[in-house]
C-alpha cells in the first residue's frame, strides 16, 4: 500500500504531520459533523411542532429534509472543485459559519418558503463540509495514523444519530423548535472559535497540480470505492428508512425508538473497535462490515417476527454500519492522495444519491412486494458490495502489506 502523505506534493503544507493524534483539532471536526447531521435530521423529530408553527402539513415539513439532501448532493462536487485553491481553515470556517446563518434563519422564519431556502443553503454547506473533513483530518497526522484520525473526525455522525437526534427532539418538545434551532446556531458559533483556536491551517492545491474531475474519477481504485459506497448506502437506507413498517410483524412498531437506540449505540461501539485497526486492516474491515450486515439482513429475512432476533440483528447491523463511513472515507483519501478532497466530494454526492435511492426504491417496493422482500434485496446489494471490494485488491481496498 502506498501511504505517501496526502499533502507532500500539492498542498504546500507548512504544518508537519503529527506522530500523535491531535485530539482537540479532530474533536472539533467531529463536532462539525455532529452539528451537520443534527441540522439535517432535526425536522424529522419535530414534524408536529414545525407543522403547526409554519402552518403547513407534516408532509411539507418532511421536504425540509429532502431539500437539505438535494443541496448537499448538488453542491459537493462543484463547490469543492471551485475552492480547491483556497486555504483550508478559512474554507472550513466558512462552511461551519453557513450553518449558523441557515439555522438562525430557520429559527426566525415565519414563512415556509424562506425556511425551505434556508434548509437548501444548509445542505449546500453540508456538502462542502463533508467533502473537507476526511482530507483535513488525514493532513494533520503521519500516514500511519490517517485512518485513525478520520475515524475520530467521523465520530460526530453516529453520536448525532444515536444520541443527538433523540436529545434534540426532546429539547424541541420542551422549549420549542425555534429555540432548538437557535441553540444549534449558538453551538456553531462556539465551534467556529474552537476551530480557529485548535485546527491548523493548510494551503490549497496549487493551480498547476489540480487534477480535472474526470481524471480523479479514473484514478486506479477510485471507482471501486465509489461503487462500494453507493451499493452499501442504498442497502442501508432501503432498510433504515422503512424500519417502522418493517417492525410491525414482530410487534415492535411501538418500540422503534429503542430499536434505533440499539442501532446507534452499536454504531458508536463499532467506531471505537475499528479506530485502532483501520490503518492496518482497512480492506479486511470493509469485508467484515459488509459480511456482518449481510448476515443481519438474512436473519431479518428469515426470523423478523421474533423480537429477540430483530434486536440482535439490529445490533449487528449497527456494529457493521457504524465505522463504514470512516472506512470508505479513508479508502477514498488514501486512494486519491493529493486529489483527496475532489474524491471525497464525489463520495459525498454518491452517499446522498444512495440515501435518496434507498428511500425511493423502498417507497416503490413498499406496496408490492412489501417490506418482507426488503432484507433479500439488501442482501443482494451487499453481495455486490463484497464482490467489488474483493476485486479491488490492488487499488481501492488493497491488501495490507
Amino acid at each position: 500500500m502506498n501511504d505517501a502523505p496526502l499533502t507532500s506534493a500539492t498542498l504546500a503544507n507548512p504544518v508537519e504531520p503529527a506522530e500523535r493524534l491531535p485530539l482537540g483539532a479532530l474533536l472539533a471536526l467531529a463536532t462539525a459533523g455532529f452539528i451537520t447531521v443534527l441540522t439535517e435530521a432535526m425536522p424529522a423529530g419535530l414534524l408536529p411542532q414545525m407543522s403547526t408553527g409554519l402552518d403547513v402539513s407534516q408532509a411539507l415539513i418532511g421536504q425540509l429534509v429532502t431539500l437539505y439532501a438535494i443541496g448537499s448532493m448538488l453542491a459537493a462536487i462543484p463547490l469543492t472543485i471551485a475552492t480547491r485553491g483556497w486555504r483550508r481553515r478559512p474554507l472550513l470556517l466558512s462552511a461551519i459559519g453557513g450553518f449558523a446563518i441557515a439555522n438562525s434563519i430557520t429559527a426566525l422564519s415565519e414563512w415556509y418558503w424562506l425556511t425551505l431556502i434556508a434548509r437548501f443553503i444548509a445542505g449546500v454547506f453540508a456538502g462542502l463540509l463533508w467533502a473537507l473533513l476526511a482530507g483535513y483530518a488525514s493532513r494533520m497526522v503521519a500516514p500511519h495514523l490517517q485512518g485513525r484520525a478520520i475515524t475520530v473526525a467521523m465520530l460526530g455522525a453516529p453520536l448525532a444519530l444515536s444520541l443527538g437526534i433523540p436529545a434534540g427532539t426532546l429539547l424541541g418538545t420542551m422549549v420549542g423548535w425555534r429555540l432548538s434551532f437557535a441553540i444549534m446556531s449558538a453551538m456553531t458559533v462556539l465551534l467556529v472559535i474552537w476551530v480557529r483556536w485548535q485546527v491548523p491551517d493548510f494551503a490549497g492545491e496549487r493551480a498547476g497540480k489540480r487534477l480535472p474531475l474526470r481524471q480523479v474519477f479514473t484514478l486506479p481504485g477510485v471507482r471501486s470505492v465509489l461503487f462500494v459506497t453507493l451499493s452499501y448506502v442504498v442497502a442501508h437506507n432501503l432498510l433504515y428508512t422503512y424500519i417502522a413498517p418493517f417492525l410491525e410483524p414482530s410487534g415492535l412498531g411501538a418500540e422503534i425508538d429503542r430499536v434505533l437506540l440499539v442501532f446507534g449505540l452499536a454504531s458508536v461501539l463499532s467506531l471505537w473497535i475499528v479506530a485502532s485497526l483501520i490503518d492496518r486492516w482497512l480492506r479486511e474491515l470493509v469485508l467484515i462490515s459488509t459480511t456482518l450486515f449481510l448476515l443481519s439482513a438474512i436473519a431479518l429475512a428469515l426470523w423478523r417476527e421474533i423480537p429477540g432476533v430483530v434486536y440482535a440483528a439490529t445490533a449487528v447491523w449497527g456494529l457493521a454500519f457504524g465505522a463504514m463511513p470512516s472506512l470508505l472515507q479513508t479508502a477514498s483519501a488514501k486512494t486519491a492522495k493529493d486529489a483527496a478532497d475532489t474524491a471525497q466530494s464525489m463520495l459525498v454526492t454518491l452517499w446522498n444519491v444512495g440515501i435518496a435511492g434507498g428511500g425511493l426504491a423502498g417507497g416503490l417496493l413498499l406496496a408490492n412486494p412489501g417490506v418482507s422482500a426488503f432484507p433479500w434485496i439488501v442482501a443482494g446489494l451487499l453481495i455486490l458490495t463484497l464482490w467489488a471490494t474483493a476485486n479491488a485488491r490492488q487499488h481501492g481496498f488493497p491488501r495490507a502489506e
